[in-house]
């Protein structure tokens, strides 16, 4: 699992930010912040892609230059990961890309346990090729299992890279225990723990609320 707030980085003031519930009252702000994040999260991808040489012409000679073997797939679990999505595509600028629509039912008194519905999705071919799954919140982990199980109806990845802002310990270990196919986890921040209505803590709130407004 790669965690890219272990090291002292502009991505920490990005991430105060998202959190800071006087900064979070800025919505273009918070959903620019998820834009750079997500464009972070994916240069650092890059460097565990492959790559190979090709010659190109500059304006003053021939010379070898490096380029990605295969342009990875992104998907995005909608509503709260489009923002984040859109900087992993502002990198991956010619990638395919595919949409998911997966959401937490509303918890009822006395829930043990949260379901997760799954009712939209639009994706390539996924078979044989690198997979980037954007969801910023990893709670529980069941929607990105969901979303998973639902997407090799495309194919089976060669790998998937699951992607989040902050997770959860039960997540990670959720995600450890369920999936059944090769994967890398690339987290912003690990939290503490998720509190008795499967919230994120410390966390930062609903993301997708945050990023365009309170639901009905």
């Amino acid at each position: 699992m790669f965690i890219l707030d272990h090291q002292n980085s502009i991505v920490h003031q990005f991430m105060t930010e998202i959190r800071d519930v006087q900064v979070q009252k800025d919505r273009l702000r918070f959903r620019r912040n998820f834009e750079r994040l997500g464009e972070i999260m994916a240069y650092e991808i890059s460097k565990d892609l492959g790559y190979r040489a090709i010659e190109i012409q500059t304006p003053l000679q021939k010379t070898t230059a490096r380029v990605l073997n295969e342009k990875p797939v992104l998907i995005s679990v909608m509503r709260a990961a489009i923002p984040f999505y859109q900087g992993f595509l502002n990198y991956f600028d010619q990638a395919d890309s595919g949409f998911v629509g997966a959401y937490r039912k509303e918890e009822k008194e006395g829930d043990q346990e949260i379901e997760i519905e799954f009712l939209y999705q639009a994706a390539p071919n996924l078979e044989g090729r690198e997979v980037i799954l954007v969801d910023p919140m990893l709670a529980t982990g069941k929607s990105f299992v969901k979303t998973v199980e639902n997407l090799l109806r495309n194919g089976k990845p060669k790998m998937l890279h699951l992607v989040c802002l902050i997770a959860a310990p039960e997540g990670v270990e959720y995600l450890k225990q369920n999936l059944k196919l090769p994967y890398k986890l690339w987290v912003g921040a690990l939290d503490e723990k998720l509190n008795e209505k499967f919230y994120i803590v410390p966390g930062l709130g609903d993301a997708g609320d945050l990023c365009f407004g309170d639901k009905i």
